[in-house]
């Protein structure tokens, strides 16, 4: 007899049995049918557990949480996901053709690796990244959290996004096999129009979009003829900011001489000690160049304009007899302008990680990027800094000799 019930105990009392019905017999002595257990108990045999209000409760409450804290991690936030992306090797094949092909001049083959190393960015316009994403990127040592306007300008649709970062590649594509053909020594004239001006500098009211730029005179020295951006540049490089300068230019058919100050590179977190030499016209050049030799690019799905060093530097080693490389694996990045000068890129250090995940043993490195590098370059890879296509060339031939410990480094240019 149960005594933990009440209710019972008092209809057994008025029945006077000293025991509760069985559950094949109810109280009014009604025989049930074997096994309908829709008329048993509903409080149930001693052994069987109940289920109280409070443990419902509890399960609708957690079940509530979990639907809640689902939610929350699926919300789209406001923030961008750097992480290491696929690395290229641009001496290799896609789908049994070279990557690089050259019309119009002998190749040679090559073995080893000129890896161009990129950066997969999660986030931004058409793909929002969520609070589970922005949790694993802090999380994560080889990744960084950014605002998505410190990655994508505000109001950009990823159309535009995609238009330009195509827009970079293929200009990256164009600068590093100008700057790899003069590098090897061949003739590459270009013809140099004004495509914009920067506001507020000399030449802004001086400089008309369409002038062609025909020679440069700094005050004190002799007139340089320009016929490519490379003679250009090594005046500008040795001109400090501020100084009068005579630009001659074909405007309307006629040359006229036009008098104004050079600017000041802009101001960039890297410092002045990484700052480049030298002034700036403060115009928006287009270039159109004759190209002396044809060079095709079969790389899909990559953008930007990070992969030019590499680029020219593959376009060398296709273009010169045996292995550049010595059969060693080599990353790198870094823009590359027209007259040969790599510049510093975003998301270095996701680079680095990239590289290494690769099987690479080298990386070069823009100088630039140094004070990034420094402190954060992975086991097993030594990095070179580089700051031009021929030092690039110089450091791949010394690495390829076993000499690559004599190359500068991001430590030494730290000091």
């Amino acid at each position: 007899m149960r005594h933990d019930d009440p209710v019972n105990e008092q209809d057994a009392g008025r029945a006077g049995h000293d025991r509760r019905p069985t559950p094949d017999q109810p109280a009014d002595g009604t025989p049930q049918p074997a096994g309908d257990t829709a008329l048993l108990d509903p409080h149930g045999p001693d052994d069987e557990p109940q289920v109280s209000r409070r443990a419902v409760t509890m399960v609708l409450s957690g079940a509530l949480l979990s639907a809640m804290l689902l939610v929350i991690m699926l919300v789209p936030l406001p923030y961008a996901v750097q992480r290491p992306g696929p690395t290229v090797n641009t001496l290799g094949k896609v789908d049994g053709k070279p990557l690089i092909e050259v019309d119009g001049a002998k190749t040679y083959p090559t073995s080893g690796e000129l890896r161009l190393t990129t950066v997969s960015v999660v986030g931004g316009p058409g793909y929002p990244v969520t609070a589970a994403d922005v949790l694993a990127g802090w999380l994560a040592e080889d990744e960084v959290v950014l605002p998505v306007e410190a990655v994508f300008p505000d109001g950009t649709t990823r159309e535009q996004i995609d238009e330009q970062s195509t827009a970079q590649m293929t200009s990256s594509q164009d600068n590093a096999t100008v700057a790899a053909l003069q590098e090897l020594g061949y003739d590459v004239p270009m013809v140099l129009t004004v495509s914009g001006v920067a506001p507020g500098s000399g030449a802004d009211g001086v400089v008309e979009r369409g002038d062609v730029i025909s020679s440069i005179q700094p005050e004190g020295e002799e007139r340089t003829q320009i016929r490519s951006f490379s003679d250009l540049s090594a005046v500008l490089a040795r001109t400090p900011a501020g100084t009068q300068v005579t630009l001659g230019v074909v405007r309307d058919g006629s040359e006229t001489d036009l008098s104004f100050a050079t600017m000041g590179h802009p101001d960039t977190a890297l410092g002045p000690a990484e700052t480049p030499p030298g002034s700036l016209l403060g115009v928006l050049l287009d270039p159109q160049v004759e190209m002396p030799v044809d060079v095709d690019f079969d790389i899909e799905n990559i953008g930007g304009p990070s992969a030019g060093t590499m680029f020219a530097l593959g376009i060398i080693d296709t273009l010169t007899p045996g292995e550049m490389t010595g059969g060693e694996k080599i990353a790198g990045t870094g823009t590359m302008d027209l007259a040969g000068h790599v510049g510093p890129i975003g998301g270095i250090r996701q680079k680095l990680v990239g590289a290494q995940r690769a099987g690479a043993d080298w990386f070069l490195a823009p100088e630039g990027n140094c004070s990034e590098v420094v402190g954060h370059v992975p086991d097993g890879l030594r990095v070179v800094r580089v700051g031009t296509l021929g030092e690039a060339r110089h450091a791949v031939d010394a690495i390829a000799a076993g000499d690559g410990g004599s190359m500068p480094t991001c430590e030494a240019s730290a000091r």
